[in-house]
């Protein structure tokens, strides 16, 4: 498909995700440490004082949230991340724990996917505004 972004061989299904951020410099720590683990580099201010990281044709964009309210996490909601190994994971975990993120769902694991089948390793972060994330690495067939 032209003009599209790629992933694994599939067309990307996000262009970008905005995650609301009451104190955007603390998150920018905790993303350039976290996204720093997975290769992806810091992010880069803009004229809105957003900090905007680019991976491949994927934004991921954190600021104070347009409508000026407090920013909430989603119940429920969960951004996942590719991260390219075990080691990977592992340091994204570890530098989420040591810039202001906060554990949940337990320690990082090993375990089959109910969604593919395919044997993973998984962990879970709450970033510092309380967003949940999670850094899997499918182990190759």
């Amino acid at each position: 498909m032209a003009g599209r972004a790629v992933c694994r061989g599939a067309p990307a299904i996000f262009r970008h995700v905005f995650f609301g951020a009451d104190d955007p410099e603390q998150a920018r720590i905790f993303y350039d440490a976290t996204f720093g683990a997975l290769d992806i580099g810091p992010g880069t201010p803009d004229a809105k004082g957003r900090y905007v990281y680019r991976h491949g044709n994927a934004l991921f964009v954190i600021g104070r949230p347009i409508d000026g309210q407090p920013a909430t996490h989603a119940n429920g909601g969960t951004l996942g991340l590719f991260a390219p190994s075990q080691d990977a994971l592992m340091a994204w975990y570890a530098a989420g724990l040591d810039n202001g993120g906060l554990p949940c769902e337990g320690e990082p694991t090993h375990r089959i996917s109910p969604a593919t089948g395919r044997e993973i390793w998984i962990a879970y972060l709450r970033d510092p505004t309380g967003n949940e994330l999670c850094a899997v690495y499918e182990v190759p067939e």
